[in-house]
């Protein structure tokens, strides 16, 4: 709701605070245009961005917001109109968060047009700041970029309103340019798009229309596009800078009919797939990535088989390889045994090459990658093989290059020893990791959650296909799918990382192996204190249950980063975490769990998720407690997670 502003003029002293549901916005006259606090989507209650944003519209579009280093604010931050220094935003500790400077003039009121614009004006009523004087990543009807001006995109397309790498401009040649940056840095690659105005371009003009043109020194108009839907009398236009890389004019109708959304009027370039290829950048997916055109000339971004994403958060900043590819090690094997090719049509990474063979066959471009430890992907046309190394940069599908790319990844993911082995000899291995300081010491949810895709998958491995290799190292057999372990002591020091990262389980030294016709055993009580289930003191059969319910328990150490007992918290209820994550479900404070961690704040749909998966694993009633398998398929999202009952029928186990 707005307040302190009438038709538009918002007075000196005039406040916005964040949270607060009556005084959260100003609104320019007509109501069109909304300038304040605007919550994030995603069930981020507590986090906000001062922006611009059309009012009227269900999305809420953002077309501006401030560039703070701490974007998005908290709640309870403050905006005000102040005379010396122009809009000054705090945080709720009173520490300057941004501010409108500079400004050359005392401020004697502000103005919110029914363009969008925001206005500084002076007791001359002379314009001393303005919000289209300082874009974003959108341009509004009636705005003008000047020669030398920048619109950036941002970051991602969810809450991330950062900086991103593609950057629009009217160079101080006058032509119309696209480009990318590497950031952090402001290192500004070549042009993927330009629009030459034989050097004679001033200013770039989006005008009532929605039409889009460069104005020459001369006044000379030249057309980049042409409002196609009718006048801003009926229709909401505005050009944005996406943050994939996508420069496109959208319509939106002022009188809409149910589901309406805004319509694409315009966009270049035309691929941008192909188009954003540039030296000393990575693209317009990322390394590792392959970028595939949709229908809206928007790109749709894909890990290669044997690679994941390097932030799961944001799935334009590239893959990583699954495995590490070692020269050391590849000498000492049989690469045909370790080794095999995912073949995809009309893929290229342009840049990457090494050594490009020619003439050479299929077959001969598949077996001399297969045999240099440097070499990722051959890419193979007209009787000429290329091999690149990694990262593999401007990734694309290009129907009209004909070519085959063959990328190398390993026969399994998964390590080749010995069950029986496995903690020996992982342990010896220089390279392994220890996960003790991800869940002991606390860290954010995201960076632990980074983890537990891979001990889940781990952890069902050890009970369905534990891969060995054989003496002669060529071949690869499996056990029997009905062999069964159970561990009896999982808990965070026994899960491993090995070089690549991948989560491993370690220390067999209490486990129980079962016969193929054997479902539980019965033995006396094994594990850590904290993680073992309550059958262990019921005299009850001991199935791979056990080993669901330690797994419960540990996802909630990582999602909650602490321990399961904390014997310094007074609340003996607060102090244990099974007791205490499970009363925080039921009443809905989610956000005590997650406490100060601004990325699970982020994403409270995926922690609640994360929280239900664990709830379910440690029921007491062993029967209810899903499979290892089912608990992997729940965390892909394959599998619905239903709401869990009380996981207390037996009291406490600890």
């Amino acid at each position: 709701m707005a307040q302190n502003n009438i038709n538009g003029t918002i007075n000196i002293g005039a406040t916005l605070k964040s949270g607060d549901k009556l005084f959260s916005s100003w609104l320019s006259s007509s109501g069109d245009f909304a300038f304040g606090f605007q919550q994030l989507p995603n069930n981020n209650k507590d986090l906000f961005l001062l922006a611009i944003w059309f009012n009227k519209l269900p999305e809420k579009t953002v077309v501006w917001y401030a560039d703070t280093p701490n974007n998005p604010t908290p709640k309870g931050s403050k905006l005000e109109l102040t005379t010396d220094r122009g809009l000054l935003l705090t945080d709720p500790q009173n520490q300057e968060l941004w501010n409108s400077n500079p400004i050359i003039s005392q401020v004697n009121m502000a103005l919110f047009n029914d363009s969008g614009n925001f206005v500084l004006v002076n007791k001359n009523s002379e314009k001393i700041w303005e919000s289209f004087s300082h874009p974003t990543d959108t341009l509004l009807p009636t705005q003008v970029l000047e020669k030398g001006d920048v619109v950036s995109s941002r970051a991602s397309l969810s809450t991330n309103f950062s900086k991103g790498r593609f950057q629009l401009s009217l160079g101080k040649d006058g032509n119309f340019v696209l480009n990318s940056i590497n950031l952090p840095s402001e290192f500004t690659n070549d042009n993927y798009y330009i629009r030459s105005t034989n050097n004679t371009g001033k200013q770039l003009v989006f005008s009532e229309l929605g039409s889009l043109y460069v104005l020459r020194e001369n006044n000379e108009i030249f057309m980049l596009s042409s409002g196609e839907n009718g006048s801003s009398l009926d229709y909401y236009y505005r050009a944005t800078l996406n943050f994939d890389g996508v420069f496109g004019v959208y319509s939106y109708p002022k009188n809409p009919t149910k589901g309406f959304s805004w319509s694409v009027v315009w966009s270049i370039p035309d691929n941008i797939c192909v188009q954003s290829f540039v030296f000393r950048s990575s693209g317009a997916c990322g390394y590792n990535r392959i970028c595939r055109l949709n229908v809206d000339k928007r790109p749709v971004c894909e890990c290669p088989r044997g690679f994941s994403l390097l932030d799961v958060n944001d799935e334009y900043r590239g893959c990583k390889p699954n495995f590490l590819q070692s020269c050391e090690e590849d000498s000492k094997s049989l690469v045909e045994s370790v080794y095999t090719f995912q073949e995809i049509k009309d893929i290229d990474w342009p840049t990457g090459d090494y050594e490009v063979l020619q003439p050479y066959d299929t077959e001969k471009c598949k077996e001399t990658c297969l045999n240099d430890c440097m070499c990722a992907v051959a890419i193979f046309r007209n009787n000429t093989c290329w091999k690149k190394k990694l990262p593999l940069t401007n990734g694309r599908v290009d129907d009209n290059i004909e070519a085959r790319a063959f990328i190398k990844v390993r026969k399994s993911d998964f390590p080749l020893e010995n069950p029986s082995s496995s903690s020996s000899s992982m342990t010896r291995n220089r390279n392994v990791l220890i996960i003790v300081g991800s869940v002991l010491l606390g860290t954010s949810l995201f960076v632990n959650f980074l983890l537990v895709g891979g001990v889940s998958m781990g952890f069902f491995f050890i009970y369905k296909k534990r891969v060995i290799r054989s003496q002669d190292d060529k071949e690869v057999s499996r056990l029997n799918l009905s062999t069964q372990i159970i561990h009896c002591d999982i808990k965070p020091q026994n899960i491993l990382l090995d070089e690549s990262y991948n989560a491993r389980i370690a220390d067999f030294g209490l486990a129980k192996l079962l016969l193929i016709n054997q479902s539980h055993t019965n033995t006396a009580i094994r594990g850590t204190k904290g993680y073992v289930a309550p059958e262990w003191f019921s005299n009850m059969p001991i199935t791979v249950k056990v080993d669901v319910y330690s797994f419960g328990v540990l996802l909630l150490e990582i999602i909650c980063c602490r321990r399961n007992v904390d014997i310094e918290i007074s609340d003996e209820e607060e102090g244990i975490l099974v007791y205490w994550a499970y009363d925080c479900y039921i009443e809905g404070r989610l956000d005590v769990l997650v406490g100060n961690d601004m990325e699970a704040i982020q994403d409270m749909k995926s922690f609640e998720m994360f929280l239900i998966v664990a709830i379910w694993c440690i029921q007491e009633d062993p029967s209810l407690r899903p499979s290892m398998k089912k608990v992997m398929l729940m965390l892909e999202g394959i599998v619905q997670v239903s709401a869990p009952p009380s996981p207390f029928l037996f009291g406490s186990n600890i």
